[in-house]
């Protein structure tokens, strides 16, 4: 597959094209990459609201009855609720992983087993997340491909 890039002028909206034989795995997988690379997200820190960026976000988490945006260096605190933001994300490969955490899957940097039948995302922040074991089996389905 070839590929071609070519500079414009900021003044013009940006676009990607594919042209190919036949739509592949291969062209899915790309066009899956592309779309979860877009996209913004609402959040407060510091008494100002901020946006940001999805693929700046490594996890979001809910922690009494408060939903939390986490990315390399900052937290923010959103409004929207978790199940909320898993419908608005879920074809961005963010995944839930435990009741109360969504996870991006662009931003793990290994998976290990844990105890009890769970396992940890190590992230490429240095953080660590929990996988619960109830969603051990989605995200091995994810990590394949088949989500």
């Amino acid at each position: 597959m070839q590929t071609r890039i070519t500079k414009i002028d900021r003044d013009k909206p940006e676009l990607l094209e594919i042209h190919c034989h036949k739509i592949s795995d291969e062209v899915r997988e790309i066009i899956a990459f592309v779309k979860s690379r877009q996209g913004q997200l609402t959040g407060t820190a510091d008494e100002r609201q901020y946006e940001i960026a999805v693929s700046d976000v490594f996890y979001i988490e809910s922690v009494d009855n408060k939903t939390f945006i986490y990315t390399k260096n900052k937290v923010y605190e959103t409004r929207q609720k978790l199940y909320e933001l898993e419908e608005i994300l879920k074809e961005k490969r963010f995944l839930r992983v435990s009741k109360s955490t969504l996870l991006n899957l662009m931003k793990v940097s290994a998976i290990k087993p844990a105890l009890n039948s769970r396992f940890t995302a190590e992230l490429f922040s240095g953080e660590q997340v929990v996988i619960t074991r109830k969603y051990v089996p989605e995200l091995k389905k994810a990590l394949k491909g088949d989500k």
